[in-house]
């Protein structure tokens, strides 16, 4: 009923709109960023497209689109031996380490505990 009465006037159908876009947006790029790191990542991504979806079309096919990958990359994952799965974890954890790198955190805490090496520094944003 209040979405039908917000249809009903083109401005409040317009901003309501652009509300669920910005959020949503903002759902998925945090989600789409928390892909790598252990966490809810997908899950976040499923949940700013579904948010979208309550209003376009689109996101609804590539949430299921998303959703149909993801189960077959589980389920794949699932099949295979040991050091397959080791190498997968191994791989996210090199992305963690490098990217936590990149952002200046090793440098940080290594600035805490005294420690001034310079290959903790992060080479985006200095010493």
């Amino acid at each position: 009923m209040f979405r039908e009465r917000l249809r009903a006037r083109a401005g409040f159908n317009i901003a309501y709109r652009v509300a669920i876009g910005v959020i949503g947006g903002l759902v998925l790029a945090a989600g789409i960023v928390m892909i790598p790191y252990p966490g809810p990542g997908w899950l976040v991504v499923f949940a700013g497209l579904g948010i979208l979806a309550t209003e376009f079309h689109w996101a609804g096919r590539v949430n299921g689109f998303a959703k149909r990958h993801y189960r077959r990359w589980v389920d794949w994952l699932g099949r295979q031996n040991l050091a397959t799965k080791l190498a997968v974890m191994g791989g996210t954890c090199v992305i963690v380490l490098v990217t936590l790198w990149l952002l200046g955190l090793f440098g940080t805490v290594g600035g805490w505990l005294g420690l001034r090496w310079s290959w903790l520094a992060s080479p985006l944003f200095g010493p």
